[in-house]
C-alpha cells in the first residue's frame, strides 16, 4: 500500500473521500466507525444492523450526533447528501447507495457475508470480508462473482488471516521457501468449551459468550488458518494442525522439519503455537543459498536453516479499513481464496449429539471446528462447518466425531449454501 496515507490525505483535500458502508455493527464493527472517524480521505456514510439502536450507538460513540434511522433509499440519499450518517436494518439499502465505493461485512454470520457479497457484485462495489466463517465456506465462488464484476473480495488487514498472508506474500516476493505459517493462539484451549461456562468472562470482556467461545474452543484458529491456507496454498500437517506449546524463541526449531529436529513432516504448513507468540503472527522461511544464509546471520536472524518473520501484533478492526482503501485505491486485495478450497473446515461433536437435534452456530454447545486438507475432508463427507448452523440430525453423532453431510438435513433456504453447491459443482 505504497503511500496510501498520501493518497488519503488527497482525496480529503479533494473533498473526494471513499465512502464504505458497514454491515454489522457489533464489537468490530463499532470499532471500524471508530477508527475511520480519525482518518483522512474515509467516512463510513452507512451503516446496517438489525439492531438499530446498536448501530446508532456505535456512531454516536465516534462523535456523532444527528444520526438518520430509516428504511427509504430516498430519505437515505437525502441525509448522505446532507453530511448526516444513516443507519438501516436493511444491508441492502447500505449497499446499493450511490456514494458508496466499498463494504465492510463485520456480521459473523456465514450466510449474511454470501448475501452481501452477491450482492456488492450486483451493485459493483468492493468487499473486505471481516466473516472468515463465509470466506472458509464459499469464498472461491463468491470472489469469482465479484471478480467477474469488476471488483476487488478480500480478506481484511489487521485480522490474523490478512495479517499472515502480508508476511507471507513479502518471503514469497523474496523468492524464500515457506516452511510454515501460523499464530499464536489468544486465548486457552478448552475444545469442549460452551457459552454458559464461558458467561461471565464474556460480560467482563464486553463480548458475546458465543464469540468469546469460537475463540476458546479452537474454532476460531481453525477458520482462520483454513482462510490463510486457501489463499496461499498452505496446508494443515496433519488434521487439525499441530497446536504446540511454543514460545516465539522457540518457533524456528518447533517449526521445522522432522529431520532438523521439528515438528513437520513436510514444508508448507499453516498452524498455530500456545505460548508467548500472540497477539502475533509469523512465517518461518528457509533457503538454500549459502550467500543469503550468511547474510540472514548477519542480520541477526540466527543460524538457520530456518529463519523467523514475526508481526508482533494484528490490530483487527483498526487496520480493516485500509482494506477498503486499498481496492478503491490501488484494485488490490490484503488477501482472498483461490480458485478451489485448499483446507476444510469440519465440524466436530462437542457432546453426544441425538437424531432430531439441531446444530447451532459456530462457537455454541453442539459442534467446534476442525481443519482437514480438502481432499481428506471430502474423504469424509464432512459438513462443512459454516453450514452446519441449523442442519438437523438425520441419526447421533458421538462426541469428537467429524459430522457428516449423511448425518444431517437442511430446511428452508439458504443462499450460502446454494454458493456452496455451484462452488463444489465447478471447483472440487
Amino acid at each position: 500500500m505504497y503511500e496510501i496515507d498520501k493518497k488519503l490525505e488527497r482525496l480529503e483535500k479533494a473533498g473526494t473521500p471513499i465512502g464504505a458502508a458497514l454491515i454489522g455493527t457489533g464489537q468490530m464493527g463499532s470499532e471500524i466507525i471508530a477508527q475511520v472517524s480519525l482518518m483522512k480521505g474515509m467516512r463510513i456514510p452507512i451503516a446496517a444492523d438489525i439492531n438499530t439502536e446498536a448501530a446508532v450507538e456505535a456512531f454516536r460513540s465516534a462523535g456523532y450526533a444527528d444520526i438518520v434511522v430509516t428504511e427509504d433509499p430516498r430519505e437515505a440519499d437525502r441525509a448522505l447528501a446532507e453530511g448526516k450518517p444513516v443507519v438501516s436494518g436493511d444491508y441492502r439499502l447500505a449497499v446499493s447507495r450511490p456514494g458508496v465505493q466499498a463494504v465492510i461485512d463485520a456480521t459473523g454470520s456465514p450466510e449474511m457475508g454470501a448475501r452481501t457479497a452477491l450482492e456488492c457484485a450486483r451493485h459493483k462495489k468492493h468487499i473486505t470480508m471481516m466473516n472468515v466463517e463465509c470466506d472458509v465456506t464459499a469464498g472461491p465462488v463468491l470472489r469469482d462473482f465479484c471478480r467477474q464484476a469488476g471488483v476487488v473480495y478480500s480478506l481484511a488487514s489487521g485480522d490474523e488471516p490478512g495479517a499472515i498472508i502480508e508476511i507471507h506474500r513479502f518471503a514469497k516476493a523474496m523468492g524464500f521457501d515457506v516452511v510454515a505459517a501460523g499464530k499464536g493462539k489468544n486465548n486457552p484451549l478448552d475444545i469442549y468449551a460452551n457459552p454458559r461456562a464461558l458467561a461471565e468472562k464474556a460480560a467482563r470482556r464486553k463480548m458475546s459468550a458465543r464469540m468469546l467461545c469460537e475463540f476458546v474452543d479452537g474454532s476460531k484458529t481453525s477458520i482462520e488458518m483454513a482462510a490463510v491456507s486457501n489463499a496461499t496454498g498452505l496446508l494443515p500437517d496433519i488434521s487439525n494442525m499441530h497446536g504446540p506449546k511454543v514460545n516465539t524463541g522457540e518457533l524456528t526449531s518447533v517449526f521445522a522439519l522432522e529431520k532438523d529436529g521439528g515438528i513437520l513432516r513436510r514444508k508448507g504448513a499453516v498452524d498455530y503455537g500456545i505460548g508467548d507468540i500472540n497477539p502475533g503472527v509469523f512465517v518461518i522461511f528457509t533457503t538454500e543459498n549459502q550467500k543469503l544464509r550468511d547474510a540472514l546471520v548477519q542480520r541477526d536472524m540466527g543460524q538457520g536453516p530456518y529463519y523467523l518473520l514475526l508481526r508482533p501484533y494484528h490490530l483487527c478492526s483498526c487496520e480493516t479499513p485500509l482494506t477498503a482503501a486499498q481496492a478503491v485505491i490501488y484494485g488490490e486485495s490484503s488477501g482472498h481464496p483461490g480458485r478451489r478450497l485448499q483446507s476444510e473446515c469440519t465440524a466436530v461433536a462437542k457432546k453426544d449429539l441425538e437424531k432430531g437435534e439441531t446444530l447451532d452456530e459456530i462457537g455454541g454447545y453442539c459442534y467446534r471446528v476442525g481443519i482437514e486438507r480438502y481432499e481428506d475432508a471430502l474423504k469424509l463427507r464432512a459438513l462443512p462447518a459454516g453450514l452446519a448452523a441449523g442442519a438437523v440430525l438425520t441419526r447421533g453423532v458421538p462426541k469428537d466425531r467429524v459430522i457428516t453431510r449423511d448425518d444431517v438435513r437442511f430446511e428452508g433456504e439458504s443462499v450460502l449454501r446454494s454458493m456452496r453447491k455451484v462452488q463444489d459443482a465447478l471447483y472440487s
